[in-house]
Order: structure tokens, then C-alpha cells, then sequence
């Protein structure tokens, strides 16, 4: 049994890790996200802010005075995560390279290409309103740099990888849009991207919103006008059956079922159950922003 020792105090202010936004109170907790999200980090990560914390909220000024030359300096990402990793004592050396192994493979990476990946993160994180605008300020910036890619763009200016890229982030903001229940501006995204990258899947994504924009009536008469989607409209139908049968085994709506039985049963036991329901959304919510 590996007994690990706390060092330093539990803040009372949490630090805000850069491009993860999650919230940390101690050394520990500051490791284990480093270590767990290794592969996002950038250097925003080096900076004062993160000194002051240390050492003012959790009373390391020893560990301050180290990482400031790092820095002031421009050292590197993974000798600012390492050294703090080494002086925390929370993580043995075999994990410590290997995060040090994650941190040179995201080096590789342009920093575009990591910004993605740490929106990408708030995607899966469901913070899907901090990820569209993480998107859209991408896509700025991608304007700025390869000139513009909103409506129309020239053919020569895009090399294959840069579309594969665009096609991407306007896929991944589709999800986005589709965690919120837009799909209608979520179908916009996913046409996006198969306009970069006629890809299956960007085109399945597209119906699927449109499935669940539109009502039936409306959605079979837009089918109708599209008969070279006819075979990926079957497939579609298929899949959203299986969705359903497999979500009919989820504890969730067995859940959902009972309440419905319980309302007609026990008004008062329904009313209760739903208040402490919808308590624990808000407390949810609210750990969340």
C-alpha cells in the first residue's frame, strides 16, 4: 500500500487550469490534473497567476521560487510540469515519465492544433457553450492567418490537411450544437464540414441533425428532395431504432418510466422526488461553471 503525504495548504481560492478550465484546491489536485491532461497542456500554463497561487494559497514559496525562472525564462512545458510533479511527491517516477512521454508527443503538435484539442475536451466535458466560442475564436484566427474561410475559399489556398482540419472544427462545433439541442444550426456546422471534407460521416451527422431539427412530415418531404441520400436515410432510420431500443435499457429511462408510474400513483412522493431532482441539476450546474 503506497501511502502519499499532502504538502502545502487546501486553498481557499481554487487555481483555474489554462485551456481545461478546471477548478484545482492543492498541489495534489493541481498533479493529478497535470498528469491526466497532460497531452492538452500549452505554455499558457506557465505564468504568474499560477506562481501567486502557489505560493500565497497553498503556502509553497519554495516551489514559487523554482518555477519562476522557468517561467521568466521560457523554459519548457515539460520541465515546469516535471518539476512540480517531483516536488509534490504525488506520483512515483515511472508515472512522471510517463507523462513527461505525453508532454514531448503534444510538442509535435501546432498550437492550433492543441487549442482544438482543449476545446475538444469542453465538448466531451459538456461545457458546450465554453467550446463554441472556443470555436469560433479558431476560426478567427484561422481567417486572420490563412486569409478567409468563411463563404467562399479558393481551392489553391487549403492544402488537403488544412481542410481535413476546418472539417474538423466545424464538425466538432455540430456536436456542440447538438448537446445543446440546436440542430438546426448544428446541421449548418456538419454541412459545413462535408463542404471541406465530403466525408460519410460529416454527411450521416447532417441527416441526423435535420432527423431531429424537422418534424416527420417535414423531415421525409426534405428526404424526398434528396434521392441520392436515399441509402444513407435507410441507415439512418436503422440506427436511430437500435439508439432507441438500447436507450430503453438505460437505467436513466427505467427511471423516467417509474416516475411516470409514480405520478399517477403518489402526487405528493412524485413532487418531492422532482424537487430533489432538479436541486441536484443546479448543484451540478453550478460545480460545473
Amino acid at each position: 500500500m503506497r501511502v502519499s503525504v499532502c504538502i502545502g495548504n487546501y486553498a481557499k481560492t481554487p487555481y483555474c487550469v489554462p485551456g481545461l478550465g478546471i477548478n484545482v484546491f492543492c498541489m495534489e489536485e493541481l498533479c493529478f490534473c497535470l498528469k491526466e491532461n497532460a497531452f492538452l497542456l500549452d505554455l499558457s500554463l506557465m505564468n504568474d497567476s499560477l506562481l501567486d497561487w502557489v505560493e500565497q494559497e497553498c503556502g509553497l514559496r519554495e516551489l514559487a521560487k523554482a518555477l519562476h525562472p522557468l517561467v521568466h525564462r521560457q523554459g519548457s512545458l515539460s520541465a515546469f510540469v516535471l518539476a512540480v510533479q517531483r516536488y509534490a511527491g504525488f506520483f512515483d517516477e515511472a508515472v512522471i515519465q510517463e507523462t513527461e512521454q505525453v508532454l514531448k508527443q503534444g510538442a509535435g503538435l501546432t498550437g492550433l492544433e492543441k487549442r482544438k484539442s482543449q476545446i475538444d475536451y469542453l465538448v466531451k466535458k459538456k461545457s458546450y457553450r465554453q467550446a463554441l466560442r472556443g470555436y469560433d475564436e479558431l476560426l478567427q484566427t484561422l481567417e486572420k492567418e490563412q486569409g478567409s474561410v468563411a463563404e467562399d475559399f479558393p481551392e489553391a489556398k487549403n492544402s488537403p490537411a488544412e481542410k481535413e482540419f476546418l472539417a474538423k472544427i466545424w464538425h466538432n462545433k455540430g456536436v456542440a450544437y447538438a448537446g445543446l439541442m440546436f440542430y438546426g444550426k448544428a446541421a449548418e456546422c456538419f454541412q459545413k464540414a462535408s463542404e471541406w471534407n465530403a466525408g460519410d460521416e460529416y454527411r450521416m451527422d447532417f441527416l441526423a441533425a435535420k432527423r431531429m431539427e424537422l418534424s416527420e412530415e417535414a423531415y421525409v418531404s426534405f428526404a424526398a428532395t434528396h434521392e441520392e441520400w436515399h441509402f444513407d436515410t435507410l441507415e439512418l432510420e436503422k440506427k436511430l431504432e437500435r439508439i432507441v431500443e438500447d436507450w430503453e435499457q438505460e437505467p436513466d429511462y427505467l427511471r423516467l418510466y417509474n416516475r411516470k408510474d409514480l405520478r399517477s400513483r403518489d402526487r405528493r412522493k412524485f413532487c418531492e422526488d422532482s424537487e430533489r431532482l432538479t436541486q441536484a441539476l443546479k448543484d451540478s450546474y453550478r460545480a460545473g461553471m
